[in-house]
């Protein structure tokens, strides 16, 4: 399967940030960016074959690399704690996949759902493992094009919801505070103080009421 190309110059530029205070457009870039990162890791492990646009993606050895590698360990556990909430996700929201609108909605609303109850980083790995469900849910459709719909909304999601949030934590390399070292036995990886607070939500988050379309 083709992989997301790599663009040196844009990531040079995202990656330029971390030793500043972010702005608001830089943070959403970096979202996007990370979003496109976790997508294409999960489509490979998928094994779902698509053919798309060239795509900026943080450049291996970057700050903003390292970042997207921990976001891609947590969701891991994440995802391996709750195999079945983040598995098709259309067919669990009852949705269509051929509307850029029911797609951009449905995703919106779920989102919302997250963070009803406040900002975590848990909540923000959840975030982007329902983003990349729902794109390996489109390309096995045929509809590859609404990877790019994913994006953009978690883009806007990010920019009116999280944005706040993230400068108050220097943005997206505070991430990097949810990697504990654990006994060899277990997994390295873990939420931190994330998982307890986290477990009403995974038992609701697919009752979102959506209309069917």
């Amino acid at each position: 399967m083709e992989v997301l190309r790599r663009s040196s110059v844009f990531a040079a530029e995202v990656m330029e940030v971390f030793d500043r205070s972010p702005t608001d457009k830089e943070l959403v870039s970096q979202a996007k960016a990370l979003c496109r990162d976790y997508i294409n890791s999960r489509l490979i492990r998928a094994g779902v074959s698509w053919s798309k646009p060239e795509y900026n993606a943080p450049v291996p050895g970057g700050k903003l690399a390292e970042v997207s590698t921990i976001l891609l360990r947590l969701g891991d556990e994440l995802e391996y704690i709750r195999p079945n909430v983040y598995r098709n996700i259309a067919r669990q929201l009852n949705i269509s996949l051929h509307s850029e609108t029911v797609v951009s909605d449905a995703f919106l609303a779920v989102a919302a759902q997250i963070f009803t109850a406040g900002i975590t980083w848990g909540k923000v790995v959840s975030l982007y493992a329902v983003a990349a469900g729902l794109a390996v849910d489109c390309v096995r459709h045929a509809q590859p094009a609404m990877v790019h719909t994913i994006v953009d909304c978690l883009g806007e999601f990010v920019r009116k919801t999280l944005v706040t949030w993230l400068k108050r934590r220097g943005g997206w390399a505070d991430i990097t505070k949810c990697v504990v070292n654990t006994d060899p036995s277990l997994r390295s990886h873990w939420l931190v103080a994330a998982v307890c607070s986290f477990g009403h939500f995974l038992k609701a988050i697919f009752f979102v009421l959506l209309p069917e379309r």
